[in-house]
């Protein structure tokens, strides 16, 4: 039994280096450098429209809507700057993932709800193992090859959870 929790903590926490390139330092906030790919002209702005949502995660090493990912997010205000962070994968655009962010600073407990995030509990992206929300305002499009690693499956109740919002939304199918 251990053996096999000790199989899974391995391939949630990062056995996957999909990234063909190494990444380029960049200026984050403050001044600090944090690592990422040149975002400044590859990346094709966030994605607007509507979609078709997906859940189809598969054990097979790839990144498939309804897993959680860690990848690049740049900064919305400077697509050059930006920090790695977790994601969830909602779907498809051509060839690029869909993806919303993933943040575990509480937006929707205690005396405020913010509808612009949903709730979809704990998992193995985060050490913590802290509640995390998925952030429904920003649609990023994510290049397969700049997926650093694997997190988990989101678990099909709290991936509806996120569906039903981005229907409301956005509009989506």
């Amino acid at each position: 039994m251990i053996g096999r929790l000790l199989r899974g903590a391995v391939k949630a926490f990062g056995k996957l280096q999909r990234s063909s390139a190494p990444p380029r330092p960049h200026r984050g906030r403050g001044g600090a450098a944090v690592q990422g790919p040149d975002l400044s002209s590859a990346y094709p702005g966030d994605f607007r429209g509507t979609a078709r949502i997906a859940y189809a995660p598969k054990p097979d090493g790839e990144a498939d809507p309804g897993e959680v990912v860690w990848t690049w997010v740049p900064y919305e205000e400077d697509y050059s700057q930006g920090k790695d962070r977790p994601v969830l994968l909602v779907g498809h655009n051509g060839g690029r993932l869909l993806a919303l962010m993933m943040t575990t600073r509480d937006r929707n407990n205690g005396e405020h709800h913010d509808a612009d995030y949903v709730d979809v509990g704990t998992g193995p992206w985060d050490r913590q193992r802290r509640p995390s929300e998925v952030k429904l305002d920003r649609i990023l499009q994510v290049d397969p090859r700049d997926i650093r690693r694997e997190g988990a499956v989101l678990a099909k109740t709290a991936f509806d959870r996120v569906a039903e919002a981005l229907r409301r939304r956005h509009g989506w199918n």
